[in-house]
């Protein structure tokens, strides 16, 4: 019986398997994460879904289709941290899909339902929000790093759409007593503000200091409650003065802060520039 013998290999290099080493002409699958891409996406949908209820003249279901939106937009990466499914491919679904859902179809709900009426100030106005609306979710890719993260940098955009759905339930539902004749300036100036405070250095308390997991007072939760209540009891007026006190919440807490001199939590802080490398003599 004859044994093979065994090459031998320098003294500290680990063994290799055939699947170890890199086989020529094999490219290896990449997938993406389910889950939090599955909320994603139907924050998307639902934004879709917004623009076509508009189109078709049913504002109220646009409305509700933007707060759904915001519900699904706010669950996809709270999932994703929780379940750590984190990805590049998600941070750029999700930007995309915001950009629909909370950029273009607030704009076109709101100028299909009150600012076609105002002629070249309506579609301006509209406008002013969408691109506002994009400047912003272009900021906070690009200043994700360097800023406060108990703050956000400007009035975030599912918090502005929010303000704008909130306002066509409200009127569409004939809870806002206000003058037809008036009511297309009230939009477009809601609009323009809420376009304008997207792209503002106001800070606006961002909520990612709050960890589900974390054991909180016994009060939070009387608090969760009575919240709830009071949306359920009448969701247009509750919500739309919601979003509203947030809204200017931010330029309230910059003001404070302002009067007791302290610099503000959200100013961006450029990044250190690299030292060249020294040219290598030739």
């Amino acid at each position: 019986m004859r044994f093979r013998r065994r090459k031998s290999r320098p003294f500290g290099v680990a063994a290799t398997s055939i699947l170890d080493e890199p086989q020529l002409g094999v490219r290896r699958r990449r997938g993406i994460y389910l889950l939090p891409n599955l909320f994603t996406l139907g924050n998307l949908f639902a934004g879709f879904f917004a623009i076509v209820q508009a189109m078709n003249q049913r504002f109220e279901l646009a409305a509700i289709a933007i707060f759904a939106a915001l519900v699904l937009d706010g669950m996809d990466g709270r999932v994703a941290r929780l379940t750590n499914t984190q990805s590049a491919f998600g941070e750029q679904f999700d930007s995309l899909s915001d950009m629909t859902s909370f950029g273009v179809a607030p704009a076109l709900v709101m100028y299909e339902w009150a600012l076609q009426d105002l002629g070249r100030w309506g579609w301006a106005g509209a406008f002013v929000y969408c691109a506002g609306a994009a400047l912003r979710l272009a900021r906070f890719n690009a200043n994700l790093a360097v800023v406060d993260k108990r703050f956000f940098q400007g009035l975030p955009s599912p918090a502005a759409a929010a303000l704008i759905a909130g306002f066509v339930w409200l009127a569409v539902d004939n809870k806002f007593p206000i003058r037809e004749a008036w009511l297309p300036w009230v939009a477009f100036l809601l609009t323009v503000y809420a376009g304008f405070t997207m792209v503002s250095s106001a800070p606006f308390y961002s909520g990612k200091s709050f960890q589900l997991g974390r054991s909180v007072p016994f009060w939070v939760m009387v608090v969760a409650i009575a919240v709830i209540f009071v949306v359920s009891s009448d969701p247009p007026i509750a919500l739309f003065t919601l979003f509203c006190c947030y809204a200017i919440s931010g330029y309230v807490y910059w003001a404070w802060r302002r009067f007791r001199s302290d610099k503000s939590p959200v100013k961006s802080v450029a990044p250190t520039k690299q030292p060249a490398e020294p040219e290598t003599p030739q």
